[in-house]
């Protein structure tokens, strides 16, 4: 019996992980952005063939016009506005019964479904996180953001912009005399965020009507229609006759003898 040396035991290579390519020109994208900005670009992050940038809020309309003048990002997508707070429950237990006399609910021996969990915070180098919970890509210190999406048509790269604003009282300069299509994109955040945009010429409703109060995509804007009436279709049953309601289930051969007997 002949034995195997060390020598002879066949070895299994492992290939090396393999390194993720620097994406230069995105790379080099942010550096010229951050060279106009200076301290005023607090966050940046290239991956997946894009990027984000997080800018102080002071800093916000001096970065929408070093990116169209010195980054050529000429063309404007969105911009628009984001609360980080988890969703409130859209049911609360105060609401109104939504039981309808003479209708049993087929569901009503169904346990309660378990509450969810409170989200957790983010991984580190993921999205940083904010009293619990994520605020995304390049982070955030505060509740509200504000996000902008821009892109050049000379070199084919984009980039999104966000900025950290007041929880209390959530503002910004206006971009709207830099990139004329944020115009009514500040009007429709500010009438459903509640941002005010600093030096737009006419924050005033697009939806909404003028009286209305609150900003319905705030986390915790409370959903009356939900407290004060159950969805439509709920309690709006009316109970059919009894006798038509026979003639609604006989067999059709006894449709005309159910009807007689309803005169």
């Amino acid at each position: 019996m002949s034995r195997l040396s060390s020598a002879d035991t066949p070895t299994t290579e492992v290939d090396a992980p393999e390194e993720t390519p620097v994406d230069t020109a995105r790379q080099e994208l942010v550096e010229r952005l951050a060279a106009e900005l200076g301290d005023g670009l607090l966050e940046s992050v290239v991956d997946n063939g894009d990027v984000w940038v997080r800018v102080r809020r002071d800093a916000w309309r001096a970065t929408a016009e070093a990116c169209k003048a010195a980054l050529a990002m000429d063309y404007f997508c969105f911009l628009s506005g984001i609360d980080w707070m988890p969703s409130a429950s859209p049911n609360p237990e105060e609401s109104v019964s939504t039981e309808v006399e003479g209708v049993e609910d087929e569901e009503a021996d169904e346990p309660a479904a378990e509450p969810e969990p409170e989200p957790e915070p983010a991984p580190s180098g993921a999205a940083s996180a904010t009293e619990g919970w994520t605020t995304g890509v390049a982070g955030g210190d505060t509740r509200f953001q504000v996000l902008l999406r821009l892109y050049s048509t000379t070199s084919h790269l984009g980039l999104t912009l966000k900025a950290d604003l007041d929880d209390a009282d959530p503002r910004v300069a206006s971009i709207a005399e830099v990139y004329g299509g944020a115009d009514w994109h500040e009007r429709e955040t500010w009438e459903m965020y509640g941002f005010t945009f600093e030096g737009h010429q006419n924050l005033s409703h697009i939806y909404l009507p003028s009286e209305f109060e609150g900003f319905p995509l705030r986390k915790d804007y409370p959903l009356l229609a939900r407290e004060v009436k159950p969805w439509p279709g709920i309690v709006d049953v009316e109970l059919m006759p009894e006798g038509l309601e026979d003639a609604a289930i006989a067999p059709a051969g006894d449709a005309a003898d159910t009807a007689e007997s309803a005169e």
